[in-house]
């Protein structure tokens, strides 16, 4: 393989990493992701709790979903490369399987900058992604939408990591 060919194979292979690092999840994913489990009914059965000495048992987690949505440098408007992602979003939550559940729309930051700033910012990116759904179609008495800062980063070891910008969709139902 010459040096021509084999530079060209690298350019390929570069442009594909990028894409397949890009690319937006499905709305069959997200639907599945965002589906509260349902359990069949058993009408006759009775169960009695064994109560746990000093144990309390946590709640369920909610059916969630985190998006890596851009904005724009200090700025709420959303960048063209999440369009797809969120279009898919309004699909799923606008599908039979969702359409009656009501979500919640987190915005979260990382740490950098002040805890007041980041604070706003999210709660101005996560009413940007809810004006953004509403305009797809989606109810927006199904959306409620808070900002929670740098205050639950999805990176703990590194408050700083690009995962912790991100917008969390959560099943309430």
């Amino acid at each position: 393989m010459n040096l021509r060919s084999l530079t060209a194979l690298l350019m390929v292979m570069s442009c594909v990493a990028v894409t397949a690092q890009t690319t937006a999840p499905s709305t069959e994913q997200m639907i599945e992701q965002l589906k509260v489990p349902h359990t069949r009914s058993l009408r006759n059965l009775v169960i009695e709790a064994t109560p746990v000495s000093g144990a309390a048992s946590a709640p369920e987690p909610r059916p969630s979903l985190s998006l890596s949505v851009q904005f724009d440098f200090n700025s709420s408007r959303i960048r063209t490369e999440s369009f797809e992602a969120l279009s898919n979003l309004a699909t799923a939550l606008n599908s039979p399987a969702l359409a009656q559940s009501k979500f919640l729309i987190e915005g979260h930051t990382d740490a950098k900058g002040a805890s007041d700033y980041n604070q706003k910012l999210s709660e101005q990116r996560a009413q940007s992604v809810k004006e953004l759904l509403t305009s797809k179609g989606v109810d927006v008495t199904h959306l409620v939408s808070v900002g929670k800062g740098s205050s639950d980063p999805a990176n703990k070891a590194d408050p700083l990591a690009a995962e912790n910008r991100r917008v969390r969709i959560v099943n309430l139902d």
